[in-house]
């Protein structure tokens, strides 16, 4: 049975779970196609720590996904159509929450009228989804963070 998916706005009390969501993704869903090196410097421990991320999501306002009571996912969405931040709890991978995201997103854009969105840093992991939502890839980029190279892609594509 499929849990249903709600979305909401982000309230403050939210940072440490998107936190967790952010580091724990990458480490557990991420590594099957980035090395142990290249996800420590993608998301540090330091990471965990809700006081920065508080600030930005006061600025971001993510859209959230909750299920069962607990937050499953999160995207940023920004007027300009860019697509920010978009993970989804380890646990709840290929159950839809991204999928309601993505959803909410093209409603936005919708609504504001926004014809075009992307996003400047999807993983090889995310890639596939990105695709299957008509995302074409843009570009294919290397990133170097603290030394290490890792792989990620600009995606875009038309809302109407």
């Amino acid at each position: 049975m499929k849990a249903e998916i709600s979305i909401r706005d982000y309230q403050p009390e939210d940072a440490q779970v998107l936190a967790h969501i952010y580091y724990n993704t990458i480490h557990r869903i991420n590594i099957q196609h980035y090395t142990e090196e290249q996800v420590d410097v993608w998301a540090p421990a330091s990471s965990l720590e809700a006081e920065g991320w508080g600030k930005k999501f006061s600025r971001t306002k993510p859209i959230i996904a909750t299920a069962e009571n607990q937050v499953v996912g999160f995207a940023e969405f920004e007027p300009n159509g860019h697509i920010d931040y978009f993970y989804c709890h380890h646990e709840w991978i290929g159950k839809g929450v991204g999928s309601a995201l993505m959803k909410e997103i093209l409603q936005r854009a919708k609504n504001n009228h926004i014809h075009h969105i992307f996003s400047s840093a999807v993983s090889i992991t995310a890639r596939p989804f990105f695709e299957k939502h008509r995302f074409k890839v843009v570009k294919e980029q290397k990133m170097v963070r603290k030394g290490i190279e890792l792989t990620n892609f600009k995606m875009e594509r038309r809302t109407v």
